[in-house]
Parts: C-alpha cells; structure tokens; sequence
C-alpha cells in the first residue's frame, strides 16, 4: 500500500517550508535583523494563538502583517523566522494536526520570502507602495494556492470548487493588504514603537474577533438545539393530530404572505411566519384525551384547550431565543371583541401579528380537507370570516387575506400542498438565529 495522502501533504509541506528557509538564508540576509525580528515574532505568535478562522483552515490574523512587515523592513531570513516561531509555537500549545501544521508552514513561508527578495531597496516613494501592494497581493494569492491544493490532495477533493472558495474571502484578502501598506507607512515614518502600537491594535482586534466567532458558533449550537427540540415536539404532535404540522405550515405560509401584503417590515413577516409555525406547540401539553377525534369533550376537556397558547408561550420562552414569537402565540386566540382567550384581550391590547395568526388559523380550519369538520369553499370561508370580522377576526387582515387568494390556485388556497420541512426550513433558521 502506498504512503497516506496525509504523509505526502506532511512531505510536499515540509520540502516547501525548509526550501524557503534555506533560501531565505542563502544571501546572508540574516546579517539585516535588527530588534523588529524578535517583536514582530512574539506579535505574529499572539496573533496565532488569537487568531479568528473565517473559512474552513485559512487562518488570518495580525501574523500575516508581521511576516510582511518582517519580509519587508528585515529581509528574507527575518520572515522565515517570524512566520516559523509563530507556527510552531502555535502548534506547541495548541497541538493541532500535523499535516494542517505542515500546510501553514508551506503556505505561509515560501511566498513572503519571494517579497522580500522582489521588494524595492528604497523604502519610500510611491513606487514602494505600490510595490508593495502587489506583491503583497501575490503573498495572499499564492498562500491560498499553496493553502488549497495540499488541502486538496489531503482531503481528495475536486479542485475547481475550492478555488471558487476563493471569492467570499476577498474583502478580507483586501484588507489584510491595505493594513500592511498602513502598517508599512507607520514604520516608515515613525519608527518601531509606532508599528509595535499598531500591532497590539491588530492582535486585539483578532482576539476580539475570536470571540465574536466563538459566540456565534455557541449561538448557532444553542440555535440548533432550540429549533431541534420545537421541530421535533411538532414531528410527536403531528403523530397524535395528523394534521398538526400540515395545518402549523399553511398557518404560516397565510401568515407570512398576508403580513407582507400588509405592508409589514421583512424582519416582521419572517416572525408571522414563525409564530404560524408554532402556534399549537402548546398542544403538546394536552392530555391523549383530549387530543382524540371524535371524543366529547367535557368542560375541564375545554378548559385544558383554552391554556393551550399560554402553555405554548410558556414552551418558547424557557427555551429564550423566542420572545417576540412567544408573546405571538399566547394571543393568537385572543378576539377582537375582547371575547377569547386565555387574557380576553381586546383588539389594542392584541399584537398584530396574532391578529394575522387568527386569520391564517380561522381560513386555514375552514378550507382544510384535514380538518375535524366539513371542508368549504375559498369563497365560503372568506364569507365566514367577514361575518366575523369586528368582533372575532381583524377586519382588515381579512380582507388582505382576500386580497392575497385572489388569483391564486386551489392547491394554496386549501393549502394542499403545505409543506411542515419546507417551511420548517431548519438550516436558515439556525443561521439567522445564531447571528440575530
């Protein structure tokens, strides 16, 4: 059998890294350090241990400044040792991977020793600058070529769709290259207690970064969970009531459409929706019992249906991502007479969103071929609930619901082709929650 392709990507990686090293002191450049080497080393090994992963293992922080700022101000034998002394004492405290240790070392050596063999002499002018912010730009281009393809070989993957990856990154890549040309211009003019300066500013931001990443992928986990547990809760309603999710994603596609249609913010469609979505959560908390067809139901039987939006609230709030959602569903039995339940709130005092809930539910129960009575007409329900409306219904959501039906087939209009997992929609959600 033949080496692993981790092995041949440790190979590939380590010949590149010592190639560039040895270069790097073929020219005698190490007579050029001066005191920027060891700082810009201990800034580089700070930024790696706070650095902020944006895409899979490519890694940028403040070491990719220092490197340059080493390559450009030190020479060759000065970015060999700032990008090795921060990779390696990454990788002594961290203990990552070989193989993505030996891809770092490849990717972040031989480029930036190829600059500071190319950079101008003269470290002034505009012809610097502008030097400077080309090669600076191959550094990145090459670092993510060197990057992707031992990743690749590793990972056995086509190549074409990785590099694609490459263009999500590019304001990143853009900015990592203005900040040297920034950093570049300070030591230029003001010497290295100004650049050091600058240099903590960019470890700090990375650490700062780190953090934010941190939350959000705890956001995302607490997300998943949140959302994994009220889809799953419907997925065991919809056993005991098999028109349970049928009926939660048409609530919440009329929802959705007449919220928009009302002239509602995106931000407060999306919450229709996913009020729509859970509305009956709460009747999870009901007994068998209760939950059977055909079953007369006794005046406690009623009374248990009644908390079935309080008990749905009370569901969403102790799982805390879901405030404005739960407040929704505690009121989207509320009438607009100040008749319903369980608050007997009147038509002020009832969020709008629970009015268009009320329309969605009423329209959708009556319409319905799933539903525990006779199914009727788009025209006949849309007649009941005009009947209603002033005193059970928002009038005026009524008549956007209307406005939304016409011209629409019969599959929406009785909602037969209602998707729960379609309109559950669970990867966006997750997302939109962990960054919300």
């Amino acid at each position: 059998m033949g080496p692993s392709r981790a092995w041949i990507v440790r190979f590939a990686g380590a010949t590149i890294w010592l190639g560039a090293v040895a270069w790097a002191f073929a020219g005698g450049s190490a007579t050029r350090l001066s005191a920027l080497t060891p700082l810009l080393a201990l800034a580089a090994l700070a930024a790696n241990l706070l650095d902020a992963q944006i895409h899979r293992m490519f890694w940028w922080s403040g070491s990719f400044l220092a490197v340059i700022l080493a390559a450009v101000f030190d020479g060759p034998a000065s970015a060999a040792i700032v990008l090795t002394a921060s990779e390696l004492g990454a990788w002594v405290v961290e203990r990552y991977r070989l193989t993505a240790l030996a891809i770092n070392l490849a990717a972040g050596s031989l480029p930036p020793v190829i600059l500071a063999y190319a950079i101008p002499a003269h470290h002034h002018g505009a012809r610097f600058y502008l030097a400077l912010a080309g090669l600076c730009a191959m550094v990145v281009v090459a670092e993510q070529l060197i990057v992707v393809t031992l990743r690749n070989v590793w990972d056995n993957e086509p190549f074409v769709p990785a590099f694609r990856s490459f263009a999500p990154l590019l304001p990143a890549f853009g900015i990592n290259v203005a900040l040297a040309i920034a950093t570049a211009s300070i030591y230029t003019q003001a010497g290295l207690g100004a650049v050091m300066f600058a240099m903590l500013a960019v470890v700090a931001f990375s650490y700062t970064a780190r953090l934010v990443i941190s939350a959000r992928e705890r956001a995302r986990e607490y997300a998943a969970l949140s959302w994994g547990v009220l889809s799953g809760l419907l997925r065991t309603l919809d056993i005991r009531d098999p028109r349970a999710s049928r009926h939660s994603a048409a609530v919440a596609s009329y929802a959705r459409d007449v919220a928009r249609a009302a002239g509602m913010s995106d931000h407060d469609a999306e919450l229709a929706h996913t009020a729509g979505l859970l509305h009956d959560i709460g009747r999870f908390a009901l007994s068998d019992r209760v939950m059977e067809r055909g079953r007369p139901l006794t005046n406690e039987d009623w009374a248990a249906i009644r908390r079935h939006p309080e008990l749905g609230a009370d569901m969403l709030r102790d799982l805390g991502l879901y405030g404005p959602v739960a407040e929704i569903v505690h009121c989207h039995h509320e009438r607009i007479d100040g008749r319903g339940y369980p608050r007997r709130l009147k038509a002020e005092d009832i969020p709008e969103l629970a009015k268009i809930i009320a329309v969605a539910e009423v329209y959708d129960t009556l319409t319905a071929d799933d539903t525990y009575r006779t199914p009727i007409s788009s025209f006949e329900a849309l007649t009941e609930l005009r009947r209603v409306a002033g005193s059970q219904l928002d009038a005026g959501y009524v008549e956007t619901l209307a406005e939304v039906l016409a011209g629409q087939g019969v599959d929406y209009r009785h909602a037969r082709e209602a998707s729960f997992e379609r309109e559950l929609d669970l990867e966006r959600r997750i997302g939109e929650a962990a960054t919300s």
